[in-house]
């Protein structure tokens, strides 16, 4: 069996990057608003216990 083309494996590798690049910006996507979210709940947790603590001894 002959071995395809030169430019034929070089476009195939061309796409298999691609497609890697391609999901490694949707993970970091993934990630950063999953960062984000988790963000917010520790500020409102934070806030919450500002609350508790201004509010003094029971």
């Amino acid at each position: 069996m002959a071995e395809p083309p030169a430019a034929d494996r070089i476009d195939a590798a061309l796409s298999r990057i691609d497609a890697a690049l391609a999901a490694r910006a949707a993970a970091g996507d993934v990630l950063s608003r999953r960062h984000a979210a988790l963000k917010a709940r520790m500020a409102e947790a934070v806030a919450a216990l500002d609350d508790v603590i201004a509010r003094g001894p029971a």
